[in-house]
């Protein structure tokens, strides 16, 4: 048996979502005939506590798309210095928007408000302007930590005063709102738009959501369409969007209660140390105590029938989701016990 903890984009869609698939209704999204599209935007609209919402093909997409839309070529863009659209997008802001990033050290990723402040730039014929500022939660990099709602409101309110506009790459936003177990709009009305991922947590087989202004969407629409993400009958993939959308964000806390059962028995575990604050649904392990960097160490699961990723030179990552069931955990602990054994002999 495999247990697969590489990431919660693995998950496979409900058979639920596989019926709406078949079933759903469909028309033309770019002439804006789609009901269930439709559907899925009012919802997202309606939970993010913002005017309109728009379908797009993944959370990069969705994030390059607020970027273009805020921002003109030469602005700067300030955002934590381990952040998914710095780390993980491939320099895509600066090969379509034309901007550069301002990076900051966070703490668990958060930025210090203050440290925000002083990085926007005063108007000067030598420096860039600021064009945006990015927050993510949950933090990826910083073990799937939750940025307080306290730190996004200081940060907004810093924005607020230099009208500068605030981005949230919310991938796994409802993983941080059911820690907290508040609504997920007392995160977002500390932004100005925000990005979610509908194929992690939630479990739908692809998508994400751009929700902002009525005003943005419209702009945001026609950006979606110059990167070639508009798309016909794609009520077929909105419907389990929807169903992950409406009733998957309610079971994240099993997710997050199986990180920690994960966390408990690593500790136990000789050679090996947890080292992120286990919130939500990422376990970050330390593998130097076993004398071998995370590439042998992942190897050695594989072995074990576990997949996991690396996570640097000598951390491993873990993540816990929807298809990975309690029994499962504690037979992976114990999987993750002989890997261990395995490589100290």
């Amino acid at each position: 048996m495999i247990v697969d903890l590489r990431s919660d984009t693995v998950t496979k869609p409900t058979e639920e979502m596989r019926k709406a698939m078949y079933t759903a209704e469909v028309g033309d999204d770019v002439y804006g005939e789609d009901p269930t599209i439709g559907k899925l935007e009012e919802a997202a609209a309606d939970l993010l506590g913002k005017e309109a919402a728009l379908f797009v093909t993944s959370g990069t997409q969705g994030n390059q798309i607020a970027v273009l839309t805020h921002c003109r070529p030469g602005n700067e863009i300030l955002l934590e210095a381990d952040s998914h659209i710095f780390y993980y997008e491939s320099g895509a802001v600066s090969a379509f928007a034309g901007v550069q990033t301002r990076t900051i050290a966070g703490y668990r990723g958060a930025m210090d408000p203050a440290l925000v402040e002083a990085a926007i730039r005063p108007e000067d014929q030598h420096y860039p302007e600021t064009g945006l500022i990015c927050l993510e939660n949950t933090h990826n990099r910083a073990g799937g930590a939750v940025i307080p709602v306290s730190n996004m409101k200081e940060i907004y309110s810093v924005a607020n005063r230099y009208n500068v506009p605030v981005h949230v790459d919310g991938a796994r936003l409802f993983n941080s709102a059911a820690a907290l177990n508040i609504p997920v709009s007392e995160f977002t009305q500390y932004a100005d738009t925000v990005q979610i991922c509908l194929s992690k947590g939630l479990g739908a087989p692809i998508g994400s959501l751009l929700a902002g202004s009525r005003q943005f969407i419209q702009s945001a629409r026609k950006w979606r369409k110059r990167l070639g993400g508009g798309m016909r009958q794609a009520g077929v993939i909105a419907a389990p969007g929807l169903i992950a959308l409406t009733k998957m964000k309610d079971r994240l806390w099993e997710d997050h209660e199986n990180a920690r059962i994960l966390e408990a028995g690593i500790n136990e575990i000789k050679g090996l140390k947890v080292i992120n604050k286990v919130e939500t649904n990422i376990v970050v392990v330390d593998v130097s105590g076993l004398h071998i960097n995370s590439e042998q160490f992942v190897a050695s699961l594989i072995a074990e029938g576990i997949l996991s990723g690396t996570f640097g030179p000598s951390s491993v990552r873990f993540v816990t989701h929807f298809d990975v069931t309690r029994s499962q955990i504690e037979d992976a602990i114990g999987a993750i016990a002989r890997a261990a054994d395995s490589v100290t002999v």
